[in-house]
């Protein structure tokens, strides 16, 4: 069953748009939905695995998706990786 047109869910652009990208309508469908998880996941808004459902990868190829497009594959800031590493060492 097909689901009803979502307005929210569909992002209007000219066929000019894609022919600059150089993408078709789906890659472009898949780049956006990968931008957008990137961008969640990097503000801790969404879990890797969550941002890796919304653009339709596993969480590991979300992960090492990442680089590619110039973020970091970890989203932890310096403060949570010091009680990472304390708790490590001391339990």
């Amino acid at each position: 069953m097909k689901a009803e047109y979502d307005p929210s869910s569909h992002i209007d652009y000219d066929d000019d748009l894609l022919i600059n990208v150089g993408l078709s309508p789906d890659e472009f469908a898949l780049e956006a939905r990968l931008l957008l998880a990137t961008q969640l996941y990097e503000q801790g808004k969404l879990s890797s695995g969550q941002a890796a459902k919304l653009c339709g990868k596993g969480r590991v190829d979300f992960l090492y998706a990442l680089p590619r497009i110039g973020f970091p594959i970890s989203n932890m800031r310096p403060d949570d990786a010091d009680l990472e590493i304390d708790f490590a060492r001391h339990g």
